[in-house]
């Protein structure tokens, strides 16, 4: 399992990356492992501003949904335009 040093990660297994006022977020290969296959990611929330705990998006697996929490208040300025072809990125 790869687990970055340089990540903040929550209990409900998203990781944040700080570049100075922009955070990346994903979530942990732990996550991914037990999602099984992601054929979806789904960020309806792109330029809204989300509270920390929030749904923000969600992530469609072949046997489950598994909803995005934002691990820190912030507005989403952009999705990773690479998902929407390869999901399991």
């Amino acid at each position: 399992m790869n687990i970055p040093a340089n990540l903040k990660y929550t209990t409900d297994h998203e990781w944040v990356s700080l570049d100075g006022d922009v955070a990346t977020i994903g979530i942990t290969d732990y996550a991914q492992g037990e999602l099984g296959e992601i054929v979806f990611v789904d960020v309806p929330t792109e330029g809204e501003t989300v509270a920390q705990g929030e749904v923000f998006g969600s992530i469609e697996a072949v046997k489950t949904v598994a909803d995005l929490l934002m691990p820190v208040e912030g507005e989403v300025i952009e999705l990773n335009s690479a998902l929407e072809d390869q999901p399991s990125w």
